[in-house]
């Protein structure tokens, strides 16, 4: 019976292919992160509580034109500045955001009953560009200004993000769940 045995030529072929294919493994893994999939980060942030914002009531058209008004004062309590309800793009996403206002002035994102996905790099942006449902908001985030607040705390959850002083809520009226690895949109929330 005759034995067959590989060249050595073969041999070393087989061993650089075996080492191209571990490496490709191993980078793979690097870049996808793969294992994220599977886990899960819980995030509970203690959310303030707000007080209902009050309409602002006309004037009685009996008072006289000249008495001075006096200014509002600012709230006692954070209140609710806008809000809104993600939708889901490259990944399942639910829950809802809201722009929380300090009497102080300063303001927080909210991000409450999150659901999401965990990946590679994804961050908390305020985007000026619009939400749209399905494929067509994946990346739509990517080509308009943006605000980043820094990457997600975690997949599930409460948590609150600082909104820096001089951001204008009325252009950066999106909230994006942004993976900046691969460019595209966990999901969003419009905010109204």
């Amino acid at each position: 019976m005759a034995r067959r045995t590989l060249s050595t030529r073969a041999r070393w072929l087989w061993g650089i292919g075996a080492a191209v294919v571990i490496a490709g493994v191993v980078v793979g893994g690097l870049v996808f992160q793969p294992w994220l999939l599977f886990i899960d980060v819980r995030v509970d942030d203690e959310i303030p509580a707000t007080a209902a914002t009050a309409e602002p009531t006309a004037a009685p058209e009996a008072e006289v034109a000249d008495e001075v008004t006096p200014a509002p004062l600012p709230p006692a309590a954070p209140v609710d500045l806008l809000a809104g309800t993600f939708v889901s793009h490259e990944h399942e996403t639910t829950g809802s955001a809201r722009v929380i206002e300090h009497p102080d002035g300063s303001r927080q994102l909210a991000i409450e009953s999150l659901m999401t996905t965990n990946g590679p790099d994804v961050h908390v942006w305020l985007s000026a560009g619009p939400v749209l449902e399905g494929f067509g908001g994946w990346f739509t985030a990517g080509g308009h200004e943006y605000v980043d607040l820094g990457p997600i705390k975690g997949n599930l959850g409460d948590q609150l993000y600082d909104i820096p002083a001089g951001v204008d809520l009325d252009v950066f009226r999106t909230v994006d769940l942004w993976c900046v690895q691969f460019a595209v949109s966990f999901g969003a929330a419009a905010l109204a």
